[in-house]
């Protein structure tokens, strides 16, 4: 077990087979930083192409199609002051009827809200547009991460699936432990996307986007195949779903948890079913990018 430290000198748009930066064994930690979604670093500069631009991705040694790479989120720090955000509404998240009636920008305006972030305080203060004072507590998060998707594929980072992606939950946060398919050799770990603050759903398009201080741990399970993102927290389980319509990501997620449950923690189909009936939960992940997402969640104690 080794502690990388890694500074990126460029970033993919694309999840994908990309060639390696860094090459890790199961146990390895890696202190690293990401852009934030626009391309821009810790010092506000322009540094890469707009985007969700990924830093990695980073070679898992041994790790094999079938096998399954477990990823700790050890730390994740907002490195500026500067955060922006959108502040519309999606118009597929409102009743049809209503869409007319949203705040449309004058074809010139890239209307953006900003923010000053203030790690010390744990803040996030609107600056503009000056509408009323504003301040919230932040929740610092990665929106966009996951392993290279199978058959040499290099998918955008607008969207998601089975790899991961593009999901915009807010349950990613530092301490997470999130489970990823493995889909070719080395897995190919990207991040980014980070925010410093979101809402459920990302219904403006975008959290808090700022570049990050992150760290994490990663861990090889092999001879263990999942079809879809898994995740523990101290409190709870869950399983992650990235498609569309919404429907179809509650699909994935639900029948991933019901795999879980019978697989790894020996619940008969019938017990997993009336579990799951009265106890589980649902938070939504993406809801505005090509691929939604829905996380399905267990409290542990019930396990």
């Amino acid at each position: 077990m080794a502690l990388h430290h890694f500074q990126p000198d460029h970033y993919h748009v694309t999840i994908g087979s990309h060639p390696p930066v860094l090459r890790l064994h199961d146990g390895d930690r890696v202190v690293t930083t990401t852009v934030d979604a626009a391309g821009m670093d810790g010092h506000g500069i322009a540094v890469t192409a707009r985007g969700n631009p990924m830093t990695g991705p980073f070679f898992i040694e041994d790790a094999e199609p079938g096998d399954t790479l477990a990823v700790r989120l050890d730390r994740i720090r907002p490195n500026r002051t500067y955060g922006w955000s959108g502040v519309m509404i999606a118009p597929n998240i409102v009743d049809p009827s209503y869409v007319p009636a949203l705040p449309w920008p004058a074809p010139d305006d890239r209307q953006r809200a900003e923010w000053h972030v203030d790690v010390a305080e744990n803040t996030a203060s609107l600056v503009h547009p000056a509408v009323r004072p504003l301040t919230l507590p932040l929740s610092p998060m990665l929106g966009c991460f996951g392993v290279a998707p199978a058959y040499g594929q290099a998918i955008s980072t607008a969207t998601s699936g089975p790899y991961g992606g593009n999901m915009d939950y807010r349950g990613f946060v530092e301490g997470v432990m999130v489970y990823f398919p493995v889909l070719v050799p080395g897995a190919l770990f990207h991040l980014g996307d980070g925010h410093a603050l979101q809402g459920d759903g990302e219904i403006v398009g975008t959290g808090i986007e700022i570049s990050m201080d992150v760290e994490f741990t990663v861990h090889l399970i092999k001879g263990s195949t999942i079809n879809w993102p898994r995740g523990e927290t101290t409190d709870t389980i869950f399983t992650v779903g990235n498609a569309r319509p919404l429907d179809q990501c509650v699909q994935h997620a639900t029948t991933e948890m019901v795999l879980w449950l019978q697989q790894e923690y020996g619940l008969e189909p019938l017990a997993a079913q009336i579990l799951l009936g009265q106890c589980v939960t649902y938070d939504l992940g993406n809801m505005f990018d090509p691929a939604y997402t829905m996380v399905c969640k267990l409290s542990r104690h019930l396990l």
